[in-house]
């Protein structure tokens, strides 16, 4: 350039600055204007900052500089962050959200940070293996009896192990709510198809990686979130999906954290420059990171991309089965099985991105066109949902320990119950319930007693262990703590509990004598079928890939269909943990400079010095597959099923009540472990009980589930060394 063309670059680039100054002026005025509405807006005596950031189009932190009193930051915030030093902070397992709750957060660009706190939420997806879930944590028990109309009290703090009380329903008009559904609100066949999403397999410890294509090596850097997202998308354009197959890359600072949760977090939240965390398109989009300690979801879409943006998840394959050493090839192998065996009587599958979704999916897909539930079926209302919450465990998770059990061991033989699940679905609960006090259940005669037990029912009884028993407890008692269910089987032994008919049902015809048990309270539901075409469905497509899966010629595509049997069964068991709902727990990360951005309520897990990550419960969404019934209906049949079970072609009864006082060590959800072997019938289907490990004696007692596991393995090795499960 020289100093002509310089001079006349100089003329053109005046009349610029003129143009934009008068620009400045305008857009000053339009600033100003906008901050005189909002403190307008802000004397309203229910304005939100949220709302009026989002009318006004700035950050909650905008808007609390011009009205002051709109701050939401929690007291508890400040005080934290006042008496803590910059360095994470550990934070309680129990406190924290339980392992599969949803936990969408704030964008990993600061700023984004702003719009992510004001607005957190997601569709709620379902649990993590419900089959091995620890039933609902002391906190969100106090947050369903919130949700369920009653007043919150203050927290108690709680020794492990102390009996707590569950909610009950309220009398007079309040008790109304827990006999209704809610309005408008329906479970009904879908009248579109998902669309499809492009997905590959990455090895991240090797950098392996399986699309449609075949495989690629890809050099992943510092393996964040933003290099495996740029590495896979330069290789495979349009991929909505990343399944990492082995590598855990979210566990690569873990010893910097107190907790895998936080480190897990920390890696979603890692800063790009490239990615944000996506907040969600369309119905079957879901918004935000899901924090978990082994099956994380994170969920981006690149900065600046409007039209035409990309969204990417990146997600653990073991949300579906243990792939077990297997490359990323055969892992897509397993997934192609997977969608032909449901294609047979799904022509319009499709895979989603968690069994859970998937299977609730399917589910809708066999809701009926015609007859009584052809309109779809009712959601029950908020109250009951939340008491549904609070009332009903899961799978049992006991350890005996001497003097119920010798100290020593003459063995440890270990049977698991083959999809167990699939079992109890034949007959469900349907409908509104309708209420039977303990008085009017007084009332009735013998027989109508006996229907009602036999009806699908949720039941509020008080237990009292009968004298002379020396049985493993047959009934869960809630207490504090991690597990937060024990089975009382000391004589004399009293408490108060919900349990499903199932559950009162076997403590009443045990075969050593029946339990004492006073109806409290019941809510009975008529006998319907909503769940059990869709478990056929499954259970023959599980047949088919595990009948493949021992036959097929190549060991390539055994494994394959193996695997993918397995995911037929994450399918069934996640989705029946998702009709339950659990109250929303939502998490998101703020800078420190801006903490008025925390909402109201939110516990701070971590900080370091420059943002703090919080967590808060939201409350029941209007879920139309929120159907907590069902869910409590087959938990209770398994749990019944440990304790006693008729294999129908021999007329034989199985089960822990069906070997002598003190050989049962153990329950693990769908297993039982005890001291010596049994000639049980197992015919390969669903809920048989299945010889899975046998430890010769003599044998420690196992003091912890650590210790405990750790015998299984052995016993599993041994039992595969002498010729492998019957």
């Amino acid at each position: 350039m020289d100093r002509t063309a310089f001079n006349a670059g100089l003329a053109e680039l005046r009349p610029l600055r003129d143009e934009i100054a008068k620009l400045e002026k305008s857009l000053a005025k339009l600033v100003r204007d906008r901050d005189n509405r909002v403190r307008k807006l802000g004397a309203f005596a229910d304005a939100t900052a949220a709302a009026v950031a989002k009318a006004a189009g700035v950050s909650i932190g905008e808007v609390v500089a011009l009205v002051p009193r709109l701050d939401p930051t929690p007291e508890h915030a400040r005080a934290r962050l006042r008496t803590s030093p910059a360095a994470p902070v550990p934070a309680s397992d129990a406190g924290g959200p339980p392992e599969g709750a949803v936990v969408p957060t704030s964008p990993v660009t600061p700023a984004a940070q702003d719009t992510a706190a004001a607005l957190p939420t997601a569709t709620p997806e379902p649990a993590e293996p419900v089959e091995e879930a620890p039933a609902p944590a002391n906190e969100e028990r106090e947050a369903a009896a919130v949700d369920a109309g009653h007043e919150p009290t203050p927290p108690t703090v709680r020794g492990p192990g102390e009996r707590i009380e569950l909610p009950s329903v309220p009398d007079g008009p309040a008790g109304e709510a827990y006999t209704a559904v809610t309005e408008n609100l329906f479970s009904q066949r879908p009248n579109f198809t998902q669309g499809s999403r492009e997905m590959v397999f990455l090895d991240a410890a090797t950098g392996v990686m399986a699309g449609r294509g075949g495989e690629v090596r890809l050099d992943l850097g510092a393996r964040t979130a933003e290099e495996i997202l740029d590495a896979v998308l330069t290789v495979a354009p349009g991929t909505e999906r990343v399944y990492i197959t082995a590598g855990a890359p979210w566990h690569a600072d873990a010893e910097r954290y107190p907790t895998l949760k936080q480190a897990v977090a920390a890696w979603l939240n890692t800063e790009s420059q490239r990615w944000t965390v996506d907040t969600g398109r369309g119905r079957d989009r879901m918004a935000g990171h899901f924090v978990h300690a082994r099956q994380p979801v994170g969920r981006y879409t690149r900065v600046g991309a409007e039209r035409n943006a990309e969204h990417v998840e990146i997600r653990s394959v073991g949300e579906w089965f243990d792939p077990a050493g297997a490359d990323p090839l055969l892992v897509r192998e397993a997934f192609v099985c997977l969608w032909k065996a449901l294609k047979v009587k799904w022509p319009d599958v499709v895979l989603m991105g968690s069994p859970s979704q998937t299977g609730k999916d399917l589910w809708a897909r066999t809701i009926p066109l015609k007859g009584q539930w052809a309109g779809g079926y009712p959601v029950l209302s908020q109250e009951l949902r939340g008491l549904f919450h609070a009332t009903a465990g899961q799978g049992r998770t006991e350890l005996i320990l001497p003097p119920g059990i010798p100290a020593e061991l003459p063995g440890l033989v270990e049977y698991d119950r083959t999809f167990a699940y699939a079992r109890h679905t034949w007959r469900s609960p349907v409908g509104v319930p309708r209420r039977v006090t303990g008085a009017a259940f007084a009332k009735l005669t013998e027989a109508e007693q006996k229907k009602l037990l036999m009806s699908p029912a949720h039941l509020q009884v008080r237990v009292t262990v009968p004298d002379g028993w020396e049985h493993v407890g047959l009934l869960p008692a809630p207490i504090s703590g991690d597990r937060n269910w024990e089975y009382p089987s000391a004589p004399g032994a009293t408490f108060t509990t919900w349990a499903g008919g199932a559950e009162v049902h076997t403590a009443l015809s045990n075969p050593f004598g029946p339990w004492r048990i006073e109806v409290l309270d019941a809510l009975v539901f008529a006998e319907g079928d909503p769940i059990d075409k869709w478990s056929k469905w499954l259970k023959e497509a599980w047949a088919s890939l595990s009948a493949g899966a021992q036959i097929h010629a190549d060991a390539c595509q055994r494994q394959a269909l193996y695997l993918a049997s397995r995911a037929v069964r994450s399918i069934l068991l996640f989705g029946i943990g998702g009709f339950a709902q659990r109250p929303r727990l939502v998490t998101g990360t703020t800078s420190l400079d801006e903490l008025h951005l925390v909402p109201e309520g939110a516990e701070i897990l971590t900080h370091d010095e420059r943002q703090v990550t919080w967590q808060r419960v939201s409350g029941f969404s209007r879920d139309p597959m929120a159907h907590p019934e069902w869910s409590a209906s087959v938990w209770s049949g398994a749990r019944a099923a440990l304790l006693s079970m008729r294999m129908r072609p021999e007329n034989v009864q199985v089960g822990a009540l069906h070997v002598p006082a003190g050989q049962v060590v153990a329950f693990r959800t769908d297993a039982v472990y005890l001291t010596a072997r049994h000639d049980w019938p197992y015919h390969g289907e669903p809920g048989d009980y299945l010889l899975k490990g046998h430890l010769a004696g003599p044998v420690p007692a196992p003091a912890s589930e650590d210790e405990l596991l750790a015998l299984r393995d052995k016993g599993r090795a041994a039992l595969a060394a002498a010729g492998g499960e019957r």
